[in-house]
């Protein structure tokens, strides 16, 4: 495993620079518990085919069901505002700032994405273009720009943990994720919850954003999780992207050897980490699956840039991050509940820029989610919205509710 270094989009329970933590950094916050919000009381939006969107306490749920142009359709109808207002953004925006420079030569996103999806569009599973389709004809966007959007999280880069067994005081497997990125970009104002059941593949949870088909944070029904975080490794795009990667570990893992299946048996692109965990085995693992390099850390082993194991734990983090990171783990080990592990996200684990934090409890299915506010306050000074996947996909849209027309593939 390489160092784990700065990139674009840094990470989820850890990522950090080298400095030291400042006092200023640990803001005082009501204990976990009291920023969980509960209930399952919902309220449903619109329909349109298999697919529909509801608001539970007022958070935006996509239930996708059904062939990838079907599923992509219903994404793109069920939010079309959501979509072309956060793929506007993104694409012409954000899009158009310089990304890195090169002595004269200023790379701006929509300039290196152009040139990824011409190196990449040979490794993605057709189904991925099929679904991106979708999207652009049921949001009316135009499809190359549908497309381009999709590209973006290959320049993101994040990551997680996982505490169980010992470490946890029953025993129970908690799955941390905190994603610090371009909380600017103004994503957090078209979070949605994508609950998925794809034609021939695994429901699974994808934590995201309007207009995106892949997955950075997401777990299955056959509770497994997955979180990434990146490093360096930019110009290595021969293979199919990180995003697309994690939302096929997601449809098709059954088991976390599944998953490490999926990483192994396909081309890789960048340098990028991952936690991946599995509650039916009570096991995780880190894995470095990169374009040339695929390492697996089980949970309480060491390596020379992860210096400080903990047992029963998987902790993936560099610098400062990974000090707090471990301190706390250290200090509750052999207590944590879903409250406690929540903490563990607080910052200064989390950064200034932590556009979103989840935690996993992969045998029960809840996860709970906080979001960046409008404001840009972090995620993890945030309230915490509690689910659970299996409750998800049970279930119905209120009858009488809007309909909005489905269009099947062959009527393009």
């Amino acid at each position: 495993m390489r160092q784990i270094s700065v990139c674009l989009l840094v990470l989820s329970l850890v990522f950090g620079g080298w400095r030291q933590i400042r006092a200023e950094e640990r803001p005082q916050l009501a204990s976990a518990a009291s920023r969980i919000i509960a209930g399952t009381e919902g309220k449903t939006i619109a329909r349109c085919g298999a697919g529909w969107l509801e608001e539970i306490n007022g958070y935006p749920v996509l239930h996708l069901k059904g062939t990838p142009f079907e599923m992509g359709f219903q994404h793109g109808a069920l939010l079309k505002e959501q979509v072309q207002t956060n793929m506007n953004r993104i694409l012409n925006v954000e899009g158009g700032q310089e990304l890195v420079k090169f002595g004269p030569i200023s790379l701006k996103p929509r300039d290196a994405i152009k040139s990824i999806i011409a190196i990449q569009s040979r490794f993605i599973p057709k189904k991925y273009f099929e679904e991106i389709a979708g999207l652009a004809a049921g949001s009316g966007l135009d499809p190359e720009e549908a497309k381009m959007a999709n590209f973006i999280p290959e320049l993101f880069h994040c990551s997680g943990f996982a505490i169980m067994n010992k470490a946890t005081k029953d025993g129970t497997l908690y799955h941390g994720r905190v994603l610090d990125y371009a909380i600017d970009w103004g994503l957090q104002e078209h979070a949605v919850i994508i609950v998925a059941e794809p034609a021939g593949g695994i429901p699974f949870v994808n934590v995201s954003y309007a207009g995106f088909v892949g997955s950075v944070t997401g777990m299955n029904a056959e509770h497994v999780a997955i979180g990434e975080m990146g490093g360096s490794g930019l110009g290595h795009w021969q293979g199919v992207p990180m995003a697309f990667l994690v939302r096929e570990g997601l449809e098709k893992g059954h088991t976390l050897a599944d998953v490490l299946s999926v990483f192994r048996d396909n081309p890789r692109t960048c340098e990028y980490y991952y936690v991946v965990s599995d509650a039916k085995t009570n096991e995780a693992v880190g894995m470095e699956a990169s374009w040339d390099v695929m390492q697996v850390i089980k949970s309480g082993e060491g390596h020379e840039l992860l210096p400080k194991p903990v047992k029963d734990c998987s902790l993936l983090s560099a610098g400062g991050r990974y000090d707090e990171l471990v301190a706390r783990v250290q200090a509750g080990h052999g207590q944590f509940t879903a409250e406690t592990a929540i903490a563990l996200m607080d910052r200064p684990v989390a950064m200034k820029s932590n556009l979103h934090n989840v935690l996993f409890e992969p045998k029960s299915t809840r996860f709970w989610v906080a979001n960046a506010g409008a404001d840009k306050t972090p995620a993890a000074e945030r309230p915490y919205y509690q689910f659970q996947l299996s409750e998800l996909l049970t279930r119905q849209p209120q009858s009488g509710s809007k309909e909005i027309p489905m269009v099947v593939a062959e009527n393009r």
